[in-house]
């Protein structure tokens, strides 16, 4: 059996890593400045998670949701207290795109409405719902497409307030990454969070704040969406979540209730999976790295703004973009092959940073100089 080829991959055979580095099967060393899609949070490989999930392992790994698991609850406990959210309730999942799934579906639960509110350049998965809410259609099929999804512009206060004038009392859920990630890296404005929540709170509307790639500390709160000052209803998470290990998960505030069946999973929360999230939470906890990743991500930003052939450097913490010009469109390819740094892309020519949230300064000043390189060769 072959595999299904639908991922355009590098020749790159990476077998292990260590912190913000990774070797490939030669033994050549990359500096990792892309997190594998945003995924590692606390370092690759880092001591505590990978004793935590071994000494899980030793004794047990599953079993399902029909029976009680202490480690949820520890971990609800963990995350409620470091986001700052200790009243909302846990649900556990595998995928960021499950995680909204579940998010939208509460949402039209709760109201008994179908409406949703998305918004341009938004990429919210690729499961039937979520990716219906997401703004590409070369990745919803036929099956998925549904009139249910209001496409909005992104940070546009007098769109979102015309849409509910004349719609409120069908709009179930706004759903709005507080940094489009595969969009580009485009942060929502304060003003535009506080508006979905003054107009989500006026119709009955239930605030969806996708946390999944801005989430867990990267932007040096907890959630980006914090950074507005206000309250979301549900709180998606995946990426950083289980630093490489399948877990996410829905943040839910007190107001939405549950009743049993309402959603269900085989495989989330098992033992594993709430290990290696403590993990995560207990060395971001140590070692703090919420602000770590806010002060790294100044200093890389403030750096390449210094750079002026490269354009548009935005981002908070260490979620950060920056556009290409046309006269160095193989920068990404150059620091790949050439300085073996891994960074990610959006189309059409956008270079994403998304690197670990221990990330040092000595890496970055490793990144920095090889970019300089590049511009000045």
């Amino acid at each position: 059996m072959k595999l299904f080829d639908v991922y355009p991959l590098n020749d790159i055979t990476i077998t292990r890593a260590k912190g913000a580095q990774v070797w490939d099967d030669k033994g050549n060393a990359y500096l990792d400045m892309y997190g594998g899609h945003a995924v590692i949070s606390i370092g690759h490989t880092h001591p505590h998670w990978v004793k935590r999930i071994e000494d899980q392992l030793e004794q047990i790994a599953f079993y399902s949701n029909s029976v009680q698991i202490p480690q949820q609850r520890e971990l609800a406990g963990k995350l409620g207290k470091l986001s700052g959210k200790e009243e909302y309730q846990l649900f556990l999942c595998n995928s960021g795109a499950e995680a909204n799934e579940n998010a939208l579906k509460l949402a039209s639960f709760h109201t008994g409405r179908k409406k949703i509110i998305a918004f341009k350049k938004s990429f919210h998965g690729r499961t039937s719902l979520a990716v219906a809410a997401t703004d590409n259609p070369a990745i919803v099929a036929p099956v998925n497409q549904t009139p249910n999804i209001i496409f909005l512009p992104f940070n546009d206060v007098a769109s979102l307030t015309a849409c509910f004038n004349a719609q409120g009392k069908e709009i179930a859920a706004v759903i709005v990454e507080g940094i489009q990630g595969v969009g580009g890296i485009n942060v929502a404005s304060s003003g535009f969070l506080q508006a979905i929540r003054q107009l989500c709170d006026q119709s009955g509307a239930v605030y969806i704040a996708d946390a999944v790639q801005c989430g867990y500390g990267r932007s040096g709160k907890f959630y980006a969406h914090d950074h507005a000052g206000v309250n979301a209803d549900i709180y998606s998470m995946a990426k950083g979540m289980g630093n490489g290990f399948p877990v996410a998960g829905i943040s839910i505030a007190p107001h939405l209730q549950p009743r049993h069946g309402m959603l269900g999973t085989t495989f989330g929360g098992n033992h594993l999976a709430c290990a290696a999230a403590l993990g995560v939470l207990e060395v971001m906890e140590q070692e703090d790295l919420m602000q770590k990743a806010q002060a790294m991500g100044n200093y890389l930003m403030a750096a390449i703004r210094e750079m002026p052939v490269l354009e548009n450097v935005r981002g908070v913490g260490l979620m950060i973009g920056f556009d290409v010009p046309e006269t160095h469109k193989d920068l990404r390819k150059n620091l790949l092959w050439k300085h073996r740094i891994f960074t990610g892309e959006a189309k059409p020519n956008v270079i994403r940073l998304l690197p670990s949230l221990a990330l040092t300064k000595t890496e970055a000043d490793v990144f920095l100089e090889a970019i300089k390189k590049e511009l000045n060769g």
